[in-house]
């Protein structure tokens, strides 16, 4: 009974600890998504300061096109499943705003199960230690 108790117990520190470094992959993410929100709204702000500014923009495998920005009154966001709508300028970074507070919402959601999924490996850790002091106790006593 023993036996089977502690492969249960393996088991489910197998579990937890997969599930942790998926929240710590998950929180990873999420967090380079605030940045690049961060980063945007920073962006969307300088280049309205200096209208008619020159710029790269990137066209892929490392490669970019020398552009000038002419107008930064409308933004286009991605929103989602391939679509991108484009928005006044306040209302994007309005928008990106709203979607940090959702992305800082997540990672404090991520962080609280990260925590409670150390808790329960320190548990099984504790109940799995005193297992092996029964064994050890049981087979030298």
């Amino acid at each position: 009974m023993s036996e089977e108790h502690a492969q249960r117990l393996m088991q489910q520190m197998q579990m937890l600890e997969t599930y942790y470094a998926d929240l710590s992959q998950r929180e990873a993410t999420l967090v380079n998504v605030l940045r690049e929100a961060i980063s945007a709204i920073e962006s969307i702000k300088a280049l309205s300061e200096k209208p008619n500014s020159d710029t790269l923009v990137p066209i892929g495998m490392g490669t970019f096109v020398q552009t000038k920005i002419s107008s930064t009154d409308k933004i286009i966001l991605n929103i989602g499943a391939g679509v991108a709508v484009e928005k006044p300028r306040d209302s994007a970074i309005n928008y990106l705003e709203a979607k940090i507070k959702e992305i800082e919402v997540a990672i404090q959601d991520t962080s609280a199960r990260k925590q409670d999924a150390i808790a329960r490996l320190e548990q099984g850790k504790e109940q799995m230690n005193l297992l092996m002091q029964e064994t050890s106790q049981n087979t030298t006593g």
